[in-house]
């Protein structure tokens, strides 16, 4: 009677492969997020904010990375305090959207649904309170932001502006509305008391409401005279970025980063949490591995993310952009056990996940279009390679983000160590010597976000950063 046989791995291969295995053991990610959630607020320029920056600097250094530090920057404060709506004889609960002005304003109610486009050119919006849902619908070819359905408001002549979730779960969602490129560039809304000229204050008071709050809104009061309220101390504060290094001291760069910084109504764990802890994970890994790294790794986690991409932007302006091999970012990591890269066009990057995933026959989605929504943005407007690492979700928009749903016993460690092996392999993979990521013109990019038809919208919001 023939037995089966067994292959048992080699020396070198048990050698080659143990990383994974201390991976699979490590619990350096999912304490740091534990960490940051326990925190509380971490609103961009807040105490909070800049005690987690700080907890990642220390986790950084901890894990075996090299000068970590904090560089702090000004930026704007914006602080909530209570907000209303008034319908009939009713108060309905709502949350200031952040960048919203301290105001009060009355108006009929305009029920907009999903709030496309065209439906604002075919309708009067003049001294009107509109409402607006939270997603797009199936048929609709691409995503609408929150600030884009916003600005259109704000186009169309808006009074006030409602943003509903269509989330269910008694959930009102929040998001910055406000545009510093917007209010510098639209010299009639500025006054003499303005502080500079990166105000990102927005004009119209805005307020998010849950799916259940939106709809009594709509079925009793579409078309009634309502008033809408929003109190909000505008004050000056400081963020910070985080930096750290690994690897030899070469003049080209990738940089594998974060944001820190999360909405002020919740935990903040999955955005962006986890990214964070992922970003510190990452570092524990590499350290183990540095000497596999053939180009110097640098480690970010950015500040006040949420509030307009600021920290990061600050960064990208500064940094000499052909020094920098790739970007890779991680916002939306550890939500589902997919991860899914969207690599802007950056060919080298889809392969470089490619050959990941078949080499540890493990599944990872590529995504080649542009996506304008996290911090590898400011470095992608300029042609330079960056991913934007997050997770294969479900549905339409943020799910539990940017609600007090965003908490941590929605997502598991598994998915985290996973991922993060995942993640090592591609990082070191980028760093290898003949790996060439080419960057791309301003120019190519800029005829894709017409392609794409995403001009429209980052034109309207004032973050189109190219000349016409």
């Amino acid at each position: 009677m023939g037995s089966d046989t067994v292959t048992r791995p080699s020396a070198h291969d048990t050698v080659m492969t143990a990383w994974i295995g201390s991976i699979f053991e490590s619990d350096v990610g999912w304490t740091h997020l534990e960490s940051l959630v326990d925190v509380g607020n971490r609103m961009a320029g807040s105490k909070g904010e800049r005690e987690a920056a700080e907890l990642t600097r220390d986790a950084l250094a901890a894990a075996g990375a090299r000068d970590a530090r904090l560089e702090s920057f000004e930026i704007q404060g914006w602080t909530r305090g209570d907000s209303a709506i008034t319908a009939g004889d009713t108060t309905q609960d709502c949350i200031a959207l952040p960048r919203s002005p301290d105001d009060r304003v009355t108006g009929p109610l305009v029920d907009l649904g999903y709030g496309l486009p065209a439906d604002f050119e075919t309708t009067d919006l003049e001294g009107a309170i509109v409402m607006v849902r939270s997603d797009v619908p199936d048929y609709y070819d691409r995503y609408l932001h929150r600030r884009e359905k916003y600005y259109h408001a704000v186009e169309n002549g808006a009074v006030g502006f409602i943003y509903r979730n269509h989330v269910e779960g008694c959930l009102p969602p929040t998001g910055s509305v406000g545009s510093a490129e917007r209010r510098s560039a639209d010299t009639d809304s500025r006054t003499e008391s303005d502080e500079t000229d990166a105000d990102p204050i927005g004009e119209l008071p805005a307020v998010g409401v849950s799916s259940e709050v939106g709809a009594r809104l709509a079925r009793r009061f579409d078309g009634e005279q309502i008033t809408l309220a929003v109190e909000a101390d505008i004050h000056p504060a400081e963020s910070q970025n985080v930096h750290a290094e690994l690897g030899p001291d070469t003049d080209e760069r990738i940089l594998v980063t974060s944001h820190v910084d999360a909405h002020d109504i919740a935990e903040g764990a999955m955005d962006n949490g986890a990214g964070t802890a992922m970003v510190v994970e990452l570092a524990n890994a590499l350290a183990a591995r540095e000497d596999d790294l053939e180009t110097r790794v640098e480690f970010v986690a950015f500040g006040a993310e949420e509030v307009g991409l600021v920290g990061s932007t600050r960064y990208a302006e500064a940094a000499d952009s052909d020094a920098i091999k790739a970007v890779v970012n991680n916002d939306g990591v550890v939500n589902a056990r997919t991860l899914e890269f969207v690599t802007h066009g950056f060919d080298a990057l889809a392969a470089v996940a490619d050959e990941v995933a078949e080499r540890y026959d493990h599944p990872i989605e590529t995504v080649p279009t542009l996506g304008p929504h996290s911090d590898h943005w400011p470095f992608v407007v300029e042609g330079v390679p960056g991913c934007y690492v997050k997770s294969v979700s479900e549905g339409a928009g943020r799910g539990w983000g940017h609600t007090f749903a965003d908490t941590i016993e929605k997502l598991e460690p598994r998915t985290l160590r996973e991922q993060a092996i995942l993640l090592t392999a591609s990082i070191v993979a980028l760093a290898r010597e003949d790996v060439t990521v080419d960057h791309r013109t301003p120019e190519d990019i800029a005829v894709d976000l017409e392609a794409q038809d995403l001009a429209e919208g980052m034109k309207i919001t004032g973050d189109w950063p190219y000349d016409e």
